[in-house]
């Protein structure tokens, strides 16, 4: 049987179904399927406006700009690499890989600016902030940031959620 991950999806937004929220957690659980994450672990997403997003922007990362999705790593990893399950929280038996605050407002505005549903730029921003939780970056313009976009359409991909 396979070991559950603990993705609990919070809003401080009106409009978010549940339906939604059962969305993104299949589209996280997806992505560490996808990462050969086999061990039960936590991420917590928040789900927020772009006000919010743009406090947690300027407090943590003293960037006072609204932005799309936040990812907040436990810890320093390589893609390909994992944790260990002895970095388990003892009271859980999770492995806790970090917090994702995705502003629901950049969602609609940038789902309208690239042509495609609500759903598909939701989902693209979950796997984005999930596979930075797991060492994947993009701070060049190079081989870093390729190798991030192609895991991201792979993983869209296997959802089946393709460019629209």
């Amino acid at each position: 049987m396979a070991k559950r991950h603990y993705l609990p999806v919070t809003s401080d937004v009106p409009g978010v179904s549940d339906g939604q929220k059962a969305f993104l957690r299949k589209v996280i659980r997806e992505t560490l399927n996808a990462e050969g994450v086999d061990f039960p672990c936590e991420i917590d997403v928040r789900l927020t406006n772009d006000a919010v997003i743009q406090e947690i922007n300027l407090e943590m990362r003293d960037v006072d700009r609204p932005t799309d999705v936040l990812s907040f790593p436990v810890f320093e990893l390589q893609p390909g690499e994992l944790p260990d399950e002895s970095d388990a929280d003892p009271g859980t038996g999770l492995v806790p890989l970090g917090d994702m605050v995705i502003s629901m407002e950049r969602v609609a505005a940038q789902a309208k600016e690239y042509g495609h549903a609500n759903r598909r730029e939701l989902a693209y921003l979950a796997v984005h902030s999930a596979l930075h939780l797991l060492g994947y970056d993009h701070l060049d313009e190079g081989p870093m940031k390729a190798q991030m976009r192609a895991r991201e359409e792979a993983i869209l991909a296997e959802l089946g959620i393709a460019r629209e």
